[in-house]
């Protein structure tokens, strides 16, 4: 059994301003997806330029980050941002949402794929194997904070972990961890992989969601929900009613357009090129 370190949230302390942890494991994120980034674009069969690696991390810093507060504000807590909107903009109080930076890490890529006039689906398959180490980074962020800890544990779990915070010394999922070592490193060495040849368009980013979908709604059932929150439907928790539809949609393509039964080419090349095209 482990005591949480209770790092200090504040790495840097400059006269008024304060740098915390959690902001800068979103700059190790955005650093790594650029140099990775730059290291990928000179493949030239992926399809995007080592110098569109600026103009991608710049639409990716907006999308995240707007897309993270807003998701947060609109899945988590829509009564209380609608009563006090200007709490939207306060956000040193802390709340961001992955969900809600995935769609604003989509809404990035359609607009760098419709400024740069590629296609969507070569622009995502190149970011896809990108994002998983900002994932991890971010949840990095979330242990150091000693914030979303897991649920209860035995006191027999050699890595069960108190959290003072939490207002219980009971051990618990430091459930942080596994997230950052499932969504976040484990998800960037099975794409990057899968990635490292040509694949049918669109593979690498249905790939992401189904990788992504799995390892949130699994590290989902050690995490304990949010107190204002709790458990939903059928016992689920809000992350992962949030994650069912990523993964079923990237299922339903996966199934039907990127991999169809191999005896029937004919249906395969006119779903691919109708899926593609659109």
């Amino acid at each position: 059994m482990l005591l949480h370190p209770q790092f200090d949230p504040v790495a840097v302390q400059l006269g008024p301003v304060a740098v915390h942890w959690y902001g800068l494991m979103y700059l190790v994120g955005f650093t790594l997806f650029y140099y990775l980034g730059k290291l990928r674009a000179h493949d030239g069969w992926r399809g995007v330029t080592p110098e569109e690696i600026d103009d991608l991390l710049f639409a990716g810093v907006l999308g995240v980050i707007l897309g993270g507060r807003l998701g947060f504000c609109l899945f988590y807590q829509p009564a209380w941002y609608l009563a006090h909107p200007i709490d939207i903009f306060k956000v040193w109080q802390g709340g961001m949402s992955a969900h809600g930076g995935m769609l604003g890490a989509f809404a990035a890529i359609l607009f760098h794929a419709f400024s740069h006039h590629k296609n969507f689906w070569i622009v995502a398959d190149f970011v896809a194997p990108l994002v998983p180490l900002g994932l991890m980074a971010g949840r990095i962020g979330n242990f150091i904070n000693g914030e979303l800890w897991g649920r209860l544990c035995s006191y027999h779990l050699p890595w069960g972990m108190i959290f003072p915070q939490s207002g219980t010394l009971a051990p618990r999922h430091p459930s942080q961890l596994y997230e950052a070592g499932l969504e976040g490193l484990a998800l960037f060495v099975i794409l990057w992989a899968f990635s490292s040849k040509p694949r049918v368009k669109g593979s690498v980013s249905i790939l992401f969601c189904l990788g992504y979908g799995v390892a949130r709604f699994v590290v989902e059932f050690f995490r304990e929900p949010d107190s204002y929150i709790g458990l939903g439907l059928f016992g689920l928790s809000r992350g992962q009613w949030l994650t069912f539809p990523l993964f079923l949609i990237a299922a339903l393509i996966w199934l039907h357009v990127v991999k169809p039964p191999l005896d029937d080419k004919r249906r395969r090349d006119k779903l691919l090129q109708r899926f593609l095209d659109s």
